[in-house]
């Protein structure tokens, strides 16, 4: 995703300097005009925005806090987390940043592959109104519905949402098409009047067309949405929430990864409804 993200900013004419553990993975980027950085800190101490978008949120500690990293070596920059990771990280990002005159938002994404490749994401952005203003023309390079959700951490929050919604709905994708199947229904005949009802939605036309087509390739991996229902999960605790479908989808998603499963594509999850 990040590649498609920062190559619309490149076509855009922004000079964008890049930095990934894995260099290779920016050789596209490079060889479009992007200029390589060899430490996280020297992309900081030489970027007036610097958007990060990594796996989990250690790895968001890890390139945000210490000796050479973002908030050690940045100067009056806009700093934008676009990881789904914890709010409480994010406002602790935030408030790190203000004592050294940075701004930061976070603003994680929903759209996946698709989103990311056609600049039609959705993204949801916790963090001050001036800030948010200040960088908005950037994410409307990247977004096509963009939301400022409220405070440092609010966007984290939002995509909680997102994706408790999707963990119930694509449950339902799949214990829907695995009917069809035991039914002896032809599926794609099913996909066909469905898909103009009241049972559309993304996690159908999508996940669910690969689930018929048994393609299980990711477009989201199964692994990183695990991560986000377990974040999710957490939130909800702290709030004392019950959440008997989060928490259904957790469990199915834990041994998915168990057996093998994580680098798959969340529509994995259907393998879980067919009998063996």
């Amino acid at each position: 995703m990040g590649s498609n993200m920062a190559g619309h900013l490149l076509t855009a004419s922004y000079p964008i300097n890049v930095y990934n553990r894995s260099k290779d993975k920016t050789k596209v980027l490079v060889e479009k005009g992007a200029k390589w950085c060899n430490t996280v800190g020297d992309l900081a101490a030489s970027s007036n925005v610097i958007i990060t978008m990594v796996g989990y949120p250690s790895d968001v500690e890890e390139v945000y806090f210490g000796a050479d990293k973002i908030l050690d070596r940045a100067k009056n920059a806009y700093l934008i987390d676009m990881t789904t990771s914890s709010p409480s990280l994010a406002m602790r990002i935030a408030q790190e940043a203000e004592k050294r005159w940075c701004h930061a938002l976070d603003a994680p994404v929903s759209g996946g592959e698709i989103g990311a490749r056609n600049a039609k994401l959705s993204i949801m952005v916790g963090g001050k109104q001036t800030d948010f203003d200040a960088v908005l023309p950037i994410l409307k390079l990247m977004g096509a519905n963009i939301v400022l959700q409220g405070d440092p951490g609010a966007g984290q929050h939002t995509k909680m949402c997102n994706q408790i919604i999707v963990a119930g709905t694509i449950m339902g994708v799949s214990e829907g098409l695995a009917y069809a199947k035991q039914a002896g229904l032809d599926a794609n005949r099913v996909m066909e009047s469905i898909s103009g009802g009241a049972a559309s939605s993304f996690q159908l036309l999508n996940p669910g067309a690969k689930m018929i087509a048994g393609d299980f390739s990711p477009g989201f991996y199964a692994e990183h949405f695990l991560k986000d229902l377990s974040i999710a999960l957490d939130e909800a605790t702290k709030n004392k929430l019950d959440m008997p479908a989060l928490t259904l989808a957790k469990r199915l998603y834990d041994e998915l990864v168990a057996k093998g499963c994580g680098r798959n594509g969340t529509q994995v999850l259907y393998t879980k409804y067919i009998p063996k």
